[in-house]
């Protein structure tokens, strides 16, 4: 096996246990890892049309559809008209707001038993490799 194979077959061996166990970790705020990563996104980025949570979550947009229909039935998100009317924006809602705060203080400690043992600078360099092979990726 080559080094590159050896590296995306770790990849594939961490990733789905990872959102198996992420899932988990966010099935008393009924929610699956796909919807947090919306909640986050807009957390983040702050009210986004459809298409470019499709754009950065790189899934077609009847995915996000049914997501954020979700996300609007539990009452995280609520869309709004965009400066075309045609588009649609999405934000977070006061609860949705709250939310995010709680499950992020929720899954610190999933994720520091996650990294435990690897060096901070490990960290920061495998952040910055998974995010150039994203990059390379999508070119």
């Amino acid at each position: 096996m080559t080094i590159e194979q050896d590296f995306f077959n770790q990849y594939r061996l961490m990733y789905r246990p990872f959102i198996n166990q992420l899932n988990v970790q966010l099935e008393p705020y009924q929610l699956y890892s796909s919807q947090w990563a919306v909640l986050r996104f807009l957390n983040d980025k702050g009210p986004h049309s459809f298409v470019d949570i499709a754009n950065f979550m790189s899934i077609e947009k009847p995915s996000v559809t049914k997501l954020v229909h979700k996300l609007v039935e539990l009452g995280y998100v609520e869309t709004m008209a965009g400066k075309d009317k045609r588009e649609k924006l999405v934000h977070l809602t006061m609860h949705g707001e709250e939310l995010v705060q709680e499950i992020k203080s929720h899954l610190n400690p999933f994720f520091e038993q996650a990294l435990a043992g690897v060096p901070k600078q490990d960290i920061d360099i495998a952040t910055q490799v998974l995010a150039r092979i994203c990059m390379n990726i999508n070119q």
